[in-house]
C-alpha cells in the first residue's frame, strides 16, 4: 500500500471508491503502525482493534453494494471524555478509570452513523484542565517532532495520533483552546467551530460555558467533512444552534480575494511571544495579500482577558458540578492541580458576576473589530513546543525571557472561548529548530465555512502535508 497512513479522508473514500485499498486493509496496516509507535508517543489510551475490524468489513460491504455513507471506512481517533457506548471514558483521571457509559455522545453516534471506523481513545490532561497531555492514570503523550517536548492539550493525544500517520480524523473538543493547542505545536489542522455548532451531549458536568466540539485533521478539507457529518441541533443540548443551511464542504471552496483581514502578534495583551513565531505566523497572515485580500496589523486589540478570569470560570463550573466528591478528586487527582481547587472555594457570587460583565465587555470589543474585518489572524501559541521532563510544570519557564505565568504561553486561544466564535489552528512553517508553528484564524460568529475557506487557501500557498514528524 501507497503510504495509506498519510492519505487524507477525502483520498481514502476516492481509493475506496476505485477499489484501490479496501478499508480492512487500510484499518490492519494502521494498526500495524500504532502497535510500533503508541508505546512510545502514548497517542492511544484503549485501542478496539476487533470492532474496528468489523466496521472495516461492514464498510468493505458497502462500497461493493454501491450504499457508502459520508465517512465510509474513514478511520478516527476519539478523545477520551467523549462518552463512547460500553467503551471507558476514563477522562483521564482515576476517578473515572472503569466508568463506562451506556450511550455514545452526539457526534460520535453521528460519525458511526456515517461509516466512520473507530480505532480507539485518546489521551488528556485529566478532566482535560491544562495544556499539557498528561495524567495519573495513563502518563504523558510525546510530541512526534520531539519525544522530548510536550504535544499540547486538552486534545494531545487526537493531535498526536493525526501527526503520527494513525488517522486522518480525530475527535477533540476546546475549553480554552485544547484543539488549537496541541493542533499547533503537532503541525495539523485543528477547528473549534462556533459554540453550539455540534452538540456536547451527554457529558459529565463542568465547562458547559465554555466547551466547544470539534476535529483535528490532516487536511482541511477533512474538517469540513467532518464537520458537514457532526454539526446540526439536538434538543439535549441547550446551547445547540439551528441546521447550517448549506454544507461546509461546499461553502468552504473558492477564492479569498477581497477580504478584510486584520493580524495582531499580541491581541493587545500577551506579556511575551517568541520571536520565530513571531516572524512564521507574520509571515503567513501577509501571504493573505499575496491572495488578493487587504492585510493590516493591529495593535491593542483586546482588553486585558485575565487568566484568572477564566480559570475562575473553569473552575467554578467543574468544582459547583463536582461538589459531592471534591474531597475524593482532592485524593487521587494530578498535583499540580491542587493550589487552583484550593483557590476554587475562595470564589463568591460577585466573583462570577465581575467575570461575566468582563465577558460581555470583550464580545462588546470583539463585535467591533469585526465590523470592519472578516477575520482576525493571531499565533496560535505564544511559543512553540517545550521540554517538560518533570511532573507538575503547566508552561515554559519563560518566553524570551519573561515569566509569563501557567497559562501566558496560550494567551491567543482562550478569548474565543469566552465569546464563542469559530476559531482554528493552521501550520504555517517550522522554527530553526524544525517544530511547528500555528496560525489561528478567528471567524466572526457562526462564519465556520469562511474560516475554513482561508485555512484552505493558506494550505494551498504553504503546504504542509509534505512535512512529516521523524518517528
Amino acid at each position: 500500500m501507497n503510504e495509506v497512513e498519510w492519505m487524507s479522508a477525502s483520498e481514502l473514500i476516492n481509493a475506496y471508491q476505485a477499489k484501490e485499498v479496501s478499508p480492512l486493509e487500510v484499518t490492519k496496516h494502521l494498526f500495524d503502525r500504532i502497535e510500533q509507535l503508541n508505546p512510545v508517543l502514548n497517542a492511544f489510551v484503549t485501542l478496539l482493534a476487533e470492532s474496528a475490524e468489523s466496521q472495516a468489513r461492514d464498510a468493505e460491504q458497502a462500497y461493493q453494494k454501491g450504499t457508502a455513507r459520508a465517512m465510509e471506512g474513514v478511520p478516527i481517533a476519539v478523545k477520551d471524555n467523549i462518552w463512547s457506548k460500553g467503551i471507558r471514558t476514563t477522562y483521564g483521571s482515576k476517578l473515572y478509570e472503569d466508568f463506562v457509559p451506556d450511550e455514545d455522545a452526539v457526534a460520535l453516534e453521528r460519525m458511526k452513523g456515517a461509516g466512520a471506523i473507530v480505532l480507539g481513545k485518546t489521551n488528556l490532561p485529566e478532566f482535560g484542565l491544562i495544556g499539557i497531555t498528561e495524567n495519573p492514570l495513563f502518563g504523558k503523550t510525546a510530541n512526534p517532532w520531539d519525544m522530548k517536548r510536550v504535544c499540547g492539550g486538552s486534545s494531545g493525544g487526537s493531535a498526536v495520533a493525526v501527526a503520527a500517520g494513525f488517522c486522518p480524523v480525530a475527535m477533540g473538543n476546546d475549553g480554552a483552546g485544547s484543539i488549537r493547542i496541541p493542533s499547533a505545536l503537532c503541525g495539523v489542522f485543528g477547528i473549534k467551530p462556533h459554540f453550539g455548532r455540534i452538540p456536547w451531549y451527554p457529558h459529565i458536568p463542568g465547562f458547559d460555558t465554555l466547551n466547544h466540539e470539534g476535529t483535528i485533521t490532516r487536511t482541511v478539507e477533512d474538517a469540513a467533512l467532518f464537520l458537514d457529518v457532526a454539526a446540526g441541533p439536538d434538543r439535549r443540548d441547550f446551547a445547540s444552534l439551528p441546521a447550517y443551511p448549506g454544507r461546509f464542504s461546499d461553502d468552504m471552496q473558492g477564492s479569498v480575494e477581497g477580504l478584510r483581514i486584520a493580524y495582531s502578534s499580541d491581541l493587545g495583551f500577551a506579556l511575551a511571544v517568541d520571536s520565530e513565531v513571531l516572524e512564521l505566523t507574520r509571515k503567513a497572515a501577509f501571504t493573505f495579500a499575496e491572495l488578493g485580500c487587504q492585510v493590516e496589523e493591529i495593535d491593542d486589540v483586546l482588553p486585558a482577558t485575565s487568566e484568572m478570569d477564566f480559570i475562575i470560570t473553569m473552575l467554578s463550573e467543574v468544582v459547583a458540578s463536582n461538589q459531592e466528591r471534591m474531597q475524593e478528586i482532592r485524593e487521587v487527582s494530578y498535583k499540580p492541580y491542587m493550589p487552583f481547587l484550593d483557590l476554587a472555594g475562595s470564589f463568591t457570587n460577585f466573583d462570577m458576576a465581575k467575570i461575566n460583565f468582563h465577558r460581555y465587555d470583550l464580545w462588546k470589543v470583539v463585535r467591533k473589530i469585526f465590523e470592519g474585518y472578516d477575520l482576525l489572524l493571531t499565533p496560535s501559541t505564544a511559543c512553540p513546543a517545550f521540554e517538560c521532563q518533570d511532573i507538575g510544570p503547566l508552561g515554559p519557564p519563560s518566553i524570551e525571557g519573561v515569566d509569563v505565568g501557567p497559562a501566558g504561553w496560550v494567551p491567543f486561544t482562550i478569548p474565543f472561548n469566552f465569546t464563542g466564535q469559530p476559531a482554528a489552528s493552521v501550520p504555517c512553517g517550522f522554527n530553526s529548530e524544525g517544530l511547528p508553528v500555528g496560525l489561528q484564524i478567528v471567524g466572526d460568529r457562526f462564519r465556520e465555512a469562511l474560516v475554513l475557506k482561508a485555512a484552505a487557501a493558506l494550505e494551498r500557498a504553504v503546504p504542509w502535508r509534505q512535512y512529516r514528524p521523524p518517528v
